[in-house]
């Protein structure tokens, strides 16, 4: 399929994502309002009021009601989604789990911002990353172009018959969700068809009628049932089965609609930066991932062998692309813009290591924790880090694994 004729918006990122919701024919939209996730359903409200969609738009008194919504509506069959950030997401703790063991392909926009307390409505990933094994696929976006390419993805990932598995697709609070962009969109008719219309995965009821995995009188099944020690363990093991499988249909869905929109983002698992030759790299995910490739650029055009892998997909975690991808580095700097308390580093930094424990080549892996809060991450803070990998690598020593960058101690 050709890449076909786009229109430009000026769109912030919380108004892509509410863009991207209105062209992939969703049912059902149920929210609570959060700096900064508010635009969004504010946006998609008008959208349903100007009868632009036709959506059943569901205002709740919280976040556990909206997300209780949205999975009885998807059991149901309907295409749902949601957004939310920080505390409110915190209070969908429980409904995540719930959700992603009924096997509801809900698709949420989280506005990544800061936990209380001390209140803080700006940017960093401790309300994400803290759910990361609640069993929903995980996304973050660079900037909101991706915002926008990613919800459109994200429903027919998730609504893949093989998977059936949420998805939460992560865009920064502030930094991307209310600054302008020029993003460009896909025509309406184009973005629905792509999507699709939902497929049913087929069941046997307990009448032993083969009929679609969905709440309907018609065909009786049950979903979320009490399900204690006989058989819990198996249903969990099939919702890893599931995230094993995610990774091919990720790239999948990436690499088919890059072929109509002209974007890619690496393989839709990793998006590499001048890693073939790189002796050094940076390891991290979200929208600074675009100021580290500013100055990759910058140090390359003076000689140096510097690098960046950007995570896209952080659950399932893309172990062979990470390894495959940091074979030849010498020495990585991951940078976590979250903090495991007592936890020795991020959660990021967890992982990659985690990830290179088994690899052939055992690179430096350092950790630098930053930019909580909303702190602004300077061009100057990249070039230390990436000076400090260059000091690992003459001295063939690390001096400090975890490290705070950019704070006054």
């Amino acid at each position: 399929m050709a890449i076909v004729k786009q229109k430009m918006l000026a769109l912030n990122g919380d108004e892509a994502v509410a863009y991207a919701a209105k062209q992939s024919d969703v049912d059902v939209v149920a929210a609570y309002p959060i700096t900064p996730q508010t635009i969004i359903v504010e946006r998609f409200s008008e959208y349903v009021a100007n009868g632009e969609v036709d959506t059943e738009f569901v205002c709740v008194e919280s976040e556990h009601s909206a997300l209780t919504a949205c999975l009885t509506a998807a059991a149901t069959g309907a295409r749902a989604f949601t957004a939310t950030a920080s505390a409110g997401l915190a209070l969908m703790h429980e409904i995540l789990y719930v959700t992603s063991g009924c096997r509801a392909p809900v698709v949420m926009a989280v506005v990544n911002r800061a936990l209380s307390a001390p209140i803080n409505i700006h940017c960093d990933h401790s309300d994400s990353m803290v759910e990361r094994d609640c069993g929903w696929i995980q996304i973050y976006v660079e900037n909101s172009q991706e915002a926008y390419d990613s919800i459109i993805q994200a429903f027919k990932i998730a609504e893949n018959p093989e998977l059936l598995l949420p998805i939460m697709v992560g865009l920064d609070g502030f930094t991307l969700s209310h600054t302008l962009e020029n993003v460009q969109t896909l025509p309406d008719d184009l973005v629905k068809k792509f999507v699709g219309t939902r497929q049913f995965t087929l069941v046997t009821n307990h009448e032993g009628k083969t009929v679609p995995f969905k709440l309907d009188p018609k065909t009786p099944v049950t979903i979320g049932p009490l399900d204690l020690y006989d058989y819990y363990f198996e249903h969990k093991r099939q919702q890893e089965e599931a995230m094993r499988i995610a990774p091919k249909i990720i790239r999948q869905v990436h690499e088919e609609y890059a072929k109509i929109s002209g974007r890619r983002y690496g393989d839709g698992l990793i998006d590499p930066y001048y890693l073939e030759d790189a002796e050094t790299a940076i390891v991290c995910v979200g929208s600074t991932s675009g100021t580290v490739k500013t100055i990759v650029d910058e140090l390359r055009s003076k000689g140096m062998k510097v690098g960046l892998l950007r995570l896209r997909t952080f659950r399932p975690l893309p172990v062979k692309e990470i390894t495959k991808a940091l074979e030849n580095v010498k020495a990585v700097a991951v940078m976590d813009r979250s903090l495991s308390f007592g936890g020795h580093g991020g959660a990021v930094f967890h992982e990659i290591r985690h990830v290179l424990y088994d690899a052939p080549k055992h690179p430096y892996v350092v950790n630098y924790i930053y930019g909580l809060g909303g702190r602004e991450t300077h061009p100057n803070l990249i070039h230390k880090i990436y000076r400090d990998l260059q000091r690992i690598l003459e001295t063939q020593r690390i001096q400090k694994p975890v490290q705070f960058i950019g704070l006054r101690e």
